[in-house]
């Protein structure tokens, strides 16, 4: 099991791999933090005046986090924006893998990521946001969930609210808060029509929003699209 540990310094916090031999890096010889950015594969230690009992290093693991028994709460403070970019990167990096996969492989792509046990509806998610976001038009100083929160809007529309979202410092949900007001203001401009309110079973509902999430849209969207379809495969039987 690979392990990744957190050197903490007061002004640093750095990763590095466990093996039982030398550190797994890429050819570069570095280890991946966020995009654009690598970590060196050296052990940092905690500055002079600043070395911790246990280690002084936080160490994560594929189950959690292990913490040494004294940590400067600066040195805490640090290391949680610090894994936050590396789990965020990780959507990113997964995604253009799995688009990478798509384009050059065939079909033997989804039998690598069934042999490697990945769970390909996430993948499958995370490489979709990737396809509707070039390299050069994605924010670093956004989340990934942010640019979810947009990718089924077009080119343009993207780009005005993650400019928005980097402007007002909008959290995911305020984005997303403020790009469905603005489709409701619109709807009502727009000389569309204005469905009374549907009541639906609990589970109906739990199931609807279930697969709006795996399509990576907001409910209201799916379900609409979901009519369309319906509706036009109901009447294409008709004419038949």
């Amino acid at each position: 099991m690979d392990n990744w540990r957190i050197g903490v310094t007061a002004s640093e916090v750095h990763a590095k791999t466990l093996t039982s031999g030398k550190p797994q890096t890429g050819r570069s010889g570095k280890f991946p933090r966020s995009a654009g950015e690598t970590l060196s594969p050296r052990t940092v230690r905690p500055a002079k005046g600043k070395r911790l009992n246990g280690g002084g290093q936080i160490l994560t693991t594929r189950v959690g986090l292990q913490f040494p028994r004294e940590l400067p709460f600066e040195v805490w403070e640090e290391a949680g924006p610090k894994l936050f970019r590396i789990v965020d990167s990780s959507a990113w990096c997964l995604g253009d893998w799995l688009v990478y996969g798509q384009d050059k492989y065939d079909d033997r792509y989804r039998r690598a990521i069934d042999e490697a046990g990945l769970d390909y509806q996430t993948l499958r998610n995370y490489a979709w946001i990737a396809r509707k976001f070039a390299i050069s038009r994605r924010r670093e100083n956004l989340s990934f969930q942010h640019h979810a929160e947009v990718a089924s809007l077009d080119d343009a529309a993207q780009d005005m609210w993650l400019d928005r979202a980097v402007e007002f410092g909008w959290s995911r949900n305020q984005l997303r808060k403020q790009v469905r007001c603005s489709r409701g203001a619109a709807s009502l401009t727009a000389g569309t029509s204005v469905i009374s309110a549907l009541r639906v079973d609990r589970a109906s509902a739990e199931m609807w929003q279930k697969a709006a999430d795996v399509a990576s849209t907001e409910l209201r969207q799916w379900i609409v699209a979901t009519l369309d379809r319906a509706a036009s495969e109901e009447i294409h039987r008709e004419q038949d």
